[in-house]
């Protein structure tokens, strides 16, 4: 693909006309609320949904819980356990509240949306810590919860997506839970950044590699970390026996090809995955569904890998 799509034209073109400083040149709390404030200008409308409710975790993680349009209070459910994007700095529930909301509705499962810990107050592990107790919680509590034990998949996007890759390795090694799908959107898998995709799409994508590596910086203080596999699972020595996988990356992000990489590596390891890439798209544009319409194909695409899965059809 030799440019983005004209539609993210568009968008790259306002946000350059932007007053607005950029996410690195500010400090954590502030690149926190640009990003929550301008997700609503690029989001589509939230759509209903037939509960959305607050639970905490032993006092210590909150979840924001949804249940499909049309879905009875009795009726059980298969779920995803989502973990939002931000480059583990920025980033909440409200963020991702409209994603979670379409893919609710989309794959007609519960969703449980985790509001783990940020960096640079929190720096790593703290944001796995929290995913994984909240996995471990939603698939231990499951009748409580309305859903069925043997149709939970974990997902997100970016730094989330990252996120749900580890907590699937975690399973695997702790002998449970059992999960069913890991759907990871253009996530990272390698904090050593050295793709050509990371200097090819670095300026002019929204996503930067200044951005990067504040993201990096506040997550990862301790370089030596970069080569943990909790941080890179592109770098964990074994990917057998892990849940089938769908990876979507786009091509105008610095993170395609290790994206791309990780979705190779899984086949390798005889791990049912599908593999998409959307050419003409940009990091982070799964949410921009009020002004690009790739981003509500892509949802779309994501809430079918989902219940397919839910369904036990093989990716």
């Amino acid at each position: 693909m030799d440019a983005p799509h004209p539609q993210v034209i568009q968008l790259l073109e306002r946000a350059a006309r932007s007053p607005l400083p950029l996410y690195h040149t500010v400090p954590p709390h502030v690149a926190r609320r640009l990003y929550r404030d301008t997700r609503s200008l690029v989001a589509p409308a939230a759509p209903e949904v037939s509960e959305v409710r607050l639970m905490v975790i032993a006092n210590a993680v909150a979840v924001r819980a949804y249940r499909p349009a049309g879905a009875a209070r009795t009726e059980v459910l298969p779920a995803l356990v989502f973990f939002h994007g931000g480059g583990y700095v920025i980033g909440d529930l409200d963020t991702h509240d409209v994603l979670c909301r379409q893919l609710a509705n989309g794959a007609r499962c519960a969703v449980f949306s985790v509001d783990y810990r940020l960096a640079p107050e929190d720096p790593f592990p703290a944001a796995l810590e929290d995913c994984v107790a909240a996995t471990r919680y939603v698939c231990a509590q499951a009748k409580a919860l309305g859903v069925d034990a043997d149709r939970i998949a974990v997902g997100g996007d970016s730094a989330g997506g990252n996120l749900a890759t580890v907590v699937a390795l975690d399973a695997r090694d702790a002998g449970g839970p059992a999960l069913c799908l890991q759907l990871l959107i253009y996530p990272a898998t390698d904090q050593r950044c050295g793709f050509a995709s990371h200097e090819r799409n670095g300026d002019g994508y929204l996503l930067t590699r200044q951005a990067i590596g504040y993201f990096r910086g506040h997550y990862l203080p301790r370089r030596a970390d970069w080569l943990d596999w909790r941080a890179s699972p592109l770098l964990a020595e074994n990917l057998a026996a892990l849940p089938p996988a769908f990876v979507l990356t786009a091509g105008f992000d610095p993170l395609v090809d290790e994206g791309r990489a990780y979705a190779e590596r899984l086949a390798k390891a005889n791990v049912a995955v599908a593999y998409r890439e959307y050419p003409d798209m940009i990091h982070g544009f799964i949410t921009f569904g009020g002004v690009l319409d790739t981003a509500n194909e892509a949802v779309a695409e994501c809430s079918a890998r989902l219940s397919a899965a839910f369904e036990g059809v093989p990716a």
